[in-house]
């Protein structure tokens, strides 16, 4: 099992390729995984016979875990080339092997620590713990090692959260007991139904969306912009565009250039909280969220501000492109610190998204429709949009998050930077 980033410790094994027994080309693809970041697929690093599979589909284990065995020589039996693979892996410690422990309800005792520092932990668990305030001395970690992980923390909040029993008040002297009904069952569906487990990805995004619900303040302003600069500049230049540079022309670079035009008069709209300080994002990342058949994944730009526009289409296409073929490198989707999200291609006006954590704003794009609108005390036909935008209203205040939606719609129905 490869660690795909420096803070992922498990993977799980969503497919195999191959079957047991089946040969194996060098680089060929082998099976697939998903992580807390990620999911990918990867290749064989061997030629020969699969001789053992070790880990099947939906099983989760830590990195470095032997999930398989290649036979190079394609003969002898599944225990003797066990010996020849694994003589070849690098050293692992007992520890980062060992066997995820069962899950157990959160403990408030103190548990141990690593060799007296504080509890094994990723930097994405302890920025939580830190935001709600969560002595991780007092978390039992369930992964691997003892290793406190994300769901340790969210099993800690959802405990929070539960309302414990009430005692009934003391009955007195000679009252007459009044029996208490119990509480009715669930109703139980009496149609057919049909049930199956969250992929990996899916459980991800759900801890990830309820995470965030419970850390920002959500507010959501809706704008709307005339579209038509844009939509003269695609027609002026789309043929010629795809022509001489061999991409198409689309309009997710003009949004990009009009949230970094916004991001860079209001860069509160780029920073994080990290307990009682906002930290300003130097870099503008701008993350963009790809719809994708088993879920949504958010590849992002680095350093955004710092590309042409011709480069901004072809980080576009690519990152697109390599997250529905399952190709995105852990470095691909860290590091954002504004999200943009389109659900306009579908049809939708507008919607009002969830924040990407740890970030503090994310814009949502809608479709672009031709409507009558009062231009000059006139009545005229224009492509309009909506922008919804979501921010954390804990450290943004409407009139900033109004006024950097201003910056952004100003941009895109006054477009005058050349493309080409």
């Amino acid at each position: 099992m490869p660690q795909m980033g420096e803070s992922i410790a498990e993977g799980t094994i969503t497919k195999w390729y191959k079957k047991q027994g089946d040969r194996v080309e060098r680089d060929e693809l082998l099976f697939e995984i998903s992580t807390d970041k990620v999911d990918t697929e990867i290749p064989s690093p061997a030629a020969g016979v699969l001789a053992e599979i070790r880990v099947g589909e939906g099983e989760t284990v830590p990195i470095n875990t032997v999930v398989g065995v290649i036979d190079g020589e394609g003969a002898g039996t599944p225990s003797q080339s066990t010996s020849s693979w694994t003589e070849k892996l690098p050293a692992v410690s007992p520890e980062s092997t060992a066997a995820p422990k069962t899950p157990a309800s959160p403990s408030r005792q103190a548990r141990p620590t690593t060799a007296g520092g504080p509890p094994r932990s990723s930097p994405l668990v302890r920025r939580m713990a830190r935001e709600r305030n969560i002595d991780l001395s007092t978390v039992e970690g369930t992964a691997a090692g003892g290793r406190i992980s994300k769901k340790d923390i969210l099993t800690v909040l959802n405990t929070a959260e539960t309302p414990t029993a009430v005692a009934p008040p003391p009955r007195e002297a000679g009252a007459v007991p009044v029996e208490t009904p119990p509480p009715a069952p669930a109703p139980a569906h009496a149609g057919r139904v049909h049930s199956e487990p969250m992929s990996v990805m899916r459980r991800s995004i759900a801890e990830h969306m309820m995470l965030s619900r419970r850390t920002s303040a959500h507010v959501s302003t809706v704008w709307e912009a005339d579209m038509g600069s844009v939509e003269k500049v695609r027609r002026e230049y789309g043929g010629r565009f795809e022509k001489e540079e061999g991409v198409k022309l689309t309009y997710m670079p003009f949004f990009v250039r009009a949230v970094l035009h916004g991001l860079k008069a209001y860069p509160i709209l780029n920073s994080s909280v990290d307990g009682n300080n906002i930290v300003y994002k130097r870099d503008l990342n701008i993350g963009i969220a790809v719809a994708l058949d088993r879920g949504l994944i958010v590849p992002v730009i680095h350093r955004a501000d710092e590309k042409s526009f011709l480069g901004l289409q072809r980080v576009v296409d690519d990152l697109a492109t390599r997250a529905r073929e399952k190709k995105l490198r852990p470095e691909d989707v860290q590091g954002g610190t504004f999200t943009i999200t389109n659900p306009g291609p579908y049809g939708a006006l507008f919607g009002t998204p969830i924040i990407n954590q740890p970030q503090v704003a994310i814009l949502g794009v809608g479709a672009i429709h031709k409507r009558p609108v009062v231009v000059n005390d006139a009545i005229a036909v224009r492509s309009m949009i909506y922008l919804s935008l979501t921010f954390d209203h804990r450290i943004i205040d409407g009139a900033v998050a109004d006024q950097f939606m201003a910056e952004v719609r100003k941009r895109l129905e006054t477009w005058d930077e050349r493309i080409l």
